[in-house]
């Protein structure tokens, strides 16, 4: 199965000091997996591609890494041999809003759901392919950074909010968003990059978490993407992740 995951290469071979310390301030990404196998692939792939990283097999070691090392970003495996992933999961989000992107062989539906309402930012099932992993940090790596102009403006090409003014526009003409619509969009522009599911927009939105009735959320993207999008059929700014929720997108 790893098979299907790995890219093979032969990593540039350097002077170990000058390398140290040209990765200083490199962002530093935890990885948290039980997999000796991906662990290895993982960890000689981020080192590559010029990222500091600490490796854990198990839950407990991915804790007091975590407080210890002060990581960007986590790599986060489910099927831990100590305790479940979601237990860790839950264990940092009460101290730490760092990105997490879950990297597990569990790929139900229900599972992601729950893995991004308890604070997940993404989630990447295995097999995967390197790339895509990597295209995915450094989406997690922005999360941080403003995605809001110092002038209290968000732009994206054709697509600008001023949020003094409550004023969205595409391609200099102004679209007119009812207060829900606005408020969603805002909702998605600031998590940019980030999944959000059903139940996290609905408690946000309207103040309650019940899925069972996504229809009227369903109404409110559509008639956004009408308002904002040039192509409804190949969205450019609000991404459906099926069964889960949307995601803005962050570039």
């Amino acid at each position: 199965m790893l098979s299907k995951v790995l890219l093979i290469f032969s990593p540039p071979l350097q002077n170990p000091e000058t390398e140290a310390e040209s990765m200083n301030n490199n962002p530093r990404i935890l990885i948290i997996e039980d997999d000796t196998s991906i662990l290895k692939f993982l960890s000689i792939s981020l080192k590559t591609n010029g990222y500091r990283y600490d490796a854990a097999s198990t839950g407990i070691e991915g804790l007091s890494l975590f407080l210890a090392n002060n990581p960007d970003v986590i790599l986060l495996d489910l099927g831990l041999p100590d305790i479940d992933g979601l237990t860790v999961l839950e264990q940092v989000r009460q101290s730490s809003d760092i990105p997490i992107i879950i990297v597990s062989a569990r790929g139900q539906e229900r599972e992601k759901v729950e893995a991004l309402d308890l604070g997940a930012d993404d989630y990447i099932t295995k097999p995967f392919h390197i790339g895509e992993l990597l295209a995915r940090i450094r989406v997690a790596l922005r999360k941080h950074q403003p995605k809001i102009s110092k002038n209290n403006q968000f732009t994206l090409d054709g697509l600008r909010i001023d949020f003094d003014k409550r004023k969205v526009t595409v391609d200099g003409n102004e679209v007119h968003l009812t207060p829900i619509e606005y408020k969603l969009l805002v909702l998605l522009v600031e998590n940019a990059g980030k999944v959000l599911t059903h139940s996290f927009i609905n408690k946000e939105i309207w103040g309650y978490t019940n899925t069972e009735d996504s229809q009227s959320l369903r109404v409110f993207m559509a008639n956004i993407r009408r308002k904002i999008e040039k192509d409804t059929a190949k969205p450019r700014y609000i991404l459906t992740e099926v069964g889960v929720g949307y995601r803005f997108v962050d570039e």
